[in-house]
């Protein structure tokens, strides 16, 4: 048998109880376990080493991230452990939505990760599949609607991503890179828009697909 891939979802625990009963982490980290090649673990921000200590990420193949709230609770040197095991172990690493902001997402791109505009309306996300070779794209449509989510406009400052699979468009008319994926040293990161936490986004099977195949990619 192959030896699973490990799977850490970290999350700061914000998200409404209404939305994610068992919280946003636990519904992400339940849709991989549906995956029996993948080992998940979940973690918060009000764990000891704020749930990231070095003997976990030792024995981490792919970090997910999810933040929105807190990313000025994160500390410095909590940013630079996660940093240092993608750049220097080789570690993957999933950001999702608002982690653009967050400090382990910033420290990598070494920008500031702005956004051209954001809007809470709650209405239609279409997700495009650009790039349908790709590994983090198998199985999914060529475009798909989530129904209700947040929206992002560019231009979204990043680096120029390595690779770019999915982008999507907004009831008004916005545009944004929405599935980039980059190398960092010896790992990779790929940045996922979709999943305000006042949406029940992470329930999606497209969703899901698509986190579950960027942590194959990321941890095979």
């Amino acid at each position: 048998m192959p030896t699973p891939i490990r799977v850490t979802v970290w999350d700061e625990n914000t998200a409404p109880a209404s939305v994610y009963p068992n919280g946003l982490g636990d519904c992400i980290a339940a849709g991989l376990r549906e995956d029996t090649d993948l080992h998940v673990h979940l973690a918060t921000i009000d764990e000891a080493d704020q749930g990231v200590p070095d003997s976990l990420l030792e024995g981490t193949d792919v970090l997910i991230w999810w933040g929105h709230k807190r990313h000025g609770d994160v500390l410095d040197d909590t940013a630079a452990r996660v940093v240092n095991h993608v750049t220097d172990r080789g570690m993957g690493l999933i950001a999702l939505h608002s982690a653009h902001k967050s400090k382990p997402f910033m420290a990598l791109q070494g920008t500031d990760g702005e956004l051209g505009g954001w809007r809470e309306d709650n209405l239609p996300e279409r997700i495009y599949t650009i790039e349908p070779s790709h590994p983090i794209a198998a199985g999914l449509p060529e475009m798909w609607e989530i129904p209700v989510e947040e929206m992002y406009s560019e231009r979204f400052n990043v680096r120029t991503p390595d690779e770019l699979i999915f982008i999507s468009s907004f009831a008004k008319g916005e545009v944004f890179r929405s599935g980039c994926a980059w190398h960092f040293g010896r790992g990779r990161m790929f940045y996922f828009r979709p999943g305000h936490e006042t949406n029940p986004t992470y329930f999606d099977l497209n969703v899901r697909r698509v986190i579950r195949n960027g942590v194959h990619w990321l941890g095979g």
